[in-house]
């Protein structure tokens, strides 16, 4: 009898319960993405990374992989350039959204673009890309060095030999950090879209509020929507931040050397001021 205890202590040791789930996170990592006419009007004068990614795409042939490809933002101009590309988002909404852009194109665009819901962490395809990119902040929604570990073992498992994996990401600003979070910080009204809308939306102000936990480096967004008629909404928002220096030891460590750094589209060096950080990185030999 006390083998038999002493084996069953083992065995609840060993075994963990998983973690529940942290709503917050969930939460700042799928409402933003569930609205495809606010996010394409919010970013519709976003060009410079369309023009980046597409370039490179062109440069180098293809086809690519692309992690966070939302509704085909970046995604369809690369296939109209001639590119084949391959894109993997979470969100159902917006990958909706990308079949019926897909659908409108003519047939060699259609061609050229697959699309697959799933979660950048754990989708695996039987192929390999030269180019595999993670657009657009995406990789901000990777908020702990596990989530960072499995999505860069499936960037690995993906990346051709001498193949190169591009991302970018928005560098931590200080002041933003150190926002109050119980201050909002407003903009001007404007016209939130409503598809079939015949008077094309609703009035709203917008604010914003900022909540930074300094312990996990994840900024928490509200933003707020306050119509002229109707009830108010908030849809969060999660980064986790990385500082160039953790970062480049992420990548180090999961197999990867960092071969370029820009400090915007423009391909301009990486500064003090700069805002954004664009990072070329390719699978250390070691690792291949």
């Amino acid at each position: 009898m006390a083998e038999s205890a002493g084996k069953s202590r083992s065995k609840s040791r060993v075994e963990k319960a998983p973690a529940p789930p942290d709503r917050a996170l969930e939460a700042g990592s799928a409402a933003h993405y569930e609205d495809p006419a606010y996010y394409t009007k919010t970013y519709k004068n976003r060009l410079s990374d369309i023009r980046y990614y597409t370039d490179l795409a062109a440069e180098n042939g293809g086809p690519v992989l692309e992690y966070g490809c939302g509704n085909g933002r970046i995604a369809i101009p690369i296939a109209r350039s001639g590119v084949h590309i391959t894109g993997v988002d979470l969100s159902s909404a917006m990958v909706a959204d990308l079949a019926e852009r897909r659908a409108n194109e003519p047939a060699d665009v259609r061609g050229r673009i697959t699309v697959r819901r799933g979660d950048m962490r754990t989708v695996r395809f039987k192929k390999r890309f030269p180019l595999v990119y993670c657009t657009f902040n995406a990789f901000l929604h990777l908020y702990t060095r596990t989530d960072v570990e499995a999505f860069l073992a499936r960037v690995r498992d993906h990346l051709a030999p001498g193949g190169r994996f591009v991302f970018d990401i928005s560098i931590p600003e200080p002041l933003e950090l150190s926002r109050d979070p119980a201050r909002a910080y407003g903009t001007a009204p404007f016209v939130y879209p409503r598809p079939g809308d015949p008077s094309g939306g609703v009035r709203v102000k917008y604010r914003e509020r900022f909540d930074y936990d300094r312990l996990r480096q994840v900024l928490f967004v509200a933003m707020e929507f306050i119509p002229d008629h109707g009830e108010s909404w908030m849809t969060p928002l999660a980064h986790r931040q990385f500082y160039p220096a953790e970062l480049e030891a992420l990548l180090h460590y999961n197999g990867f050397e960092v071969v370029a750094q820009y400090g915007d589209f423009d391909a301009s060096p990486l500064t003090n001021d700069s805002s954004t950080l664009i990072t070329h990185a390719r699978t250390r030999k070691a690792s291949r």
